[in-house]
């Protein structure tokens, strides 16, 4: 017998035999109170078409949505072990908890990673420590070309828009950077008031939608962006070309959540949907490139001025080289993103295949810089899944002079990884536009836990760093990483990412067969 048959006979024979038990027993008869459901979802299942397990399997088929619907929150708590979590292991949301709370961040026992396990890595301490504070790891951003520079920290909020994050998130997180004096991206969604709050710095993000700075045709609006630019917190702007999380992908945000709010702050029209092309209307070259980076410093009363990426063709930014060359411009800085994606919600395709990892992407960029002459003028900050002090100290290895994180602040903010931050139903407010859901996040308590976070974790890398014997971020070098490649076999990240001499790509010398093919590929007039 099938279970549709089943159900059939027992739709027939259940009515049945409570009325002859109410005979009996009347009481019997307020089994109908289950009955008449079962009925009624029974009959919903077999007449619907959409779901063939439903029609196979009337009622009792729900018990498989409903274990699909909890599958993650049973594989988080009952499944997986401290270090198999993903895309971040339970140790490091962990640490993240531990140090937001202040309380015990130290481990006992000896590590539970396997030391002897391929892509193991690891420093060799100094026989000599030195003792660092955190402020020694601060970086001078725009001492060359600009008359306001700023003095950033070496742990700071990465690009998280206003929509993406709720009101509350986006004021604990302003918060907790005032507290610490560390600098908040506001992502692309533009520069709100729940940014200005609290007074922490603040480095506006312009990207493709020109939100916050645009006309009504979306394209670059001077007059708007000079009016906010001039703010004394917002201390550095950030031209976004592409992200880790879709690089090389516009997005819309459907008109239905274009409220009056979302209108005013990024300047579009409430009610229609509102498009971020996949590239920018206000340059089409890298040169023009250099040219808007001119104008933005000026616009900004003279402040720093630099771009993020997520590395995709190397020969395009190896255009921009060129053109940095030709027009004797150059960002004060560049935002390094990695292809491991970010917060923001994208095809599985982007996020899984499309641009590079953060540690080639750096690597990359860095010896691109070196390679012209023109890495002393540019300070580079990387972004990737970074939450531990070690996680930042290997980028600084890779030539990172400051570094952003984004999900480690989320959890900082209370996360847990819910993985529900695309659909509005964010369990813990933190994503989420829901007002039964975002207010229950408390603003003040949660921006000191940030501020908590960021405090320790920037403690520890002071401590790293002066275990390794130097002073600096600047100091810290590929040959200071370890990474197990077999059983047999350690190499240095000197090894895996050879740097390259200053001026290389300038010189006559011999380059590699890559390097050359698109070095000569690229042209600074187009991309």
């Amino acid at each position: 017998m099938t279970v549709r048959q089943f159900y059939v006979i027992s739709c027939f024979v259940g009515p049945l035999l409570i009325l002859f038990l109410s005979w009996l027993w009347p009481p019997v008869l307020w089994l109908f109170v289950l009955v008449v459901p079962y009925i009624l979802i029974g009959i919903y299942d077999i007449t619907q078409k959409k779901r063939t397990v439903l029609r196979i399997y009337p009622v009792i088929g729900h018990i498989r949505y409903l274990f699909e619907y909890i599958r993650p929150e049973i594989q988080q708590y009952f499944v997986e072990t401290d270090l198999n979590g993903t895309p971040i292991p339970r140790e490091f949301r962990s640490l993240v908890y531990q140090r937001a709370k202040k309380q015990t961040d130290t481990r006992p026992f000896g590590t539970i990673i396997d030391t002897y396990k391929n892509g193991y890595e690891w420093i060799n301490h100094a026989m000599v420590p030195l003792h660092l504070e955190p402020e020694a790891l601060r970086q001078d951003i725009g001492e060359i070309h600009c008359s306001k520079p700023y003095s950033a920290s070496p742990l700071n909020i990465s690009a998280m828009s206003y929509g993406a994050l709720s009101k509350n998130a986006v004021l604990a997180l302003n918060r907790g950077a005032s507290l610490g004096s560390f600098f908040q991206n506001t992502g692309e969604g533009g520069l709100t008031d729940y940014h200005r709050k609290y007074g922490g710095d603040i480095v506006w993000q312009i990207g493709t939608g020109y939100f916050g700075c645009r006309n009504d045709l979306g394209q670059f609006n001077p007059e708007l962006f000079a009016q906010k630019a001039c703010e004394d917190q917002v201390k550095m702007i950030e031209i976004k070309i592409s992200q880790g999380a879709k690089p090389g992908h516009g997005g819309m945000l459907p008109g239905a959540k274009v409220s009056e709010e979302v209108a005013l702050i990024r300047h579009v029209e409430i009610g229609k949907d509102v498009i971020s092309p996949p590239y920018h209307s206000a340059f089409s070259s890298p040169v023009e490139l250099m040219n808007f980076i001119v104008l933005l410093r000026e616009l900004s009363g003279g402040k720093p001025v630099g771009f993020k990426l997520c590395l995709g063709k190397k020969s395009e930014f190896l255009a921009i080289c060129k053109a940095m060359l030709e027009t004797g411009i150059t960002p004060d800085f560049i935002t390094v993103d990695g292809g491991e994606g970010g917060t923001g919600a994208a095809p599985v395709e982007l996020t899984n295949s499309v641009g590079t990892p953060v540690r080639e992407g750096l690597s990359f960029i860095h010896n691109s810089l070196i390679g012209i002459g023109l890495r002393d003028q540019i300070k580079i900050i990387a972004a990737g899944k970074l939450i531990s002090a070690f996680h930042m100290l290997r980028l600084a290895a890779l030539g990172a002079d400051a570094l952003n994180s984004a999900r480690g602040m989320m959890f900082a903010l209370g996360c847990i990884q819910a993985r529900h931050c695309n659909t509005d139903k964010c369990p813990t407010g933190v994503t989420t536009q829901n007002p039964a859901r975002y207010k229950m996040l408390d603003v003040t308590d949660k921006g000191v836990r940030v501020f908590n976070y960021h405090q320790a974790t920037t403690k520890m890398l002071a401590e790293l760093v002066g275990l390794l014997g130097v002073t600096s971020l600047t100091d810290v070098k590929p040959w200071h990483i370890n990474r197990r490649v077999n059983q047999h076999s350690v190499q240095t990240y000197e090894d895996i990412y050879p740097e390259m001499e200053t001026g290389f790509l300038l010189s006559d010398a011999t380059m590699s067969d890559e390097w050359q093919r698109d070095w000569d590929r690229c042209e600074s007039g187009r991309w």
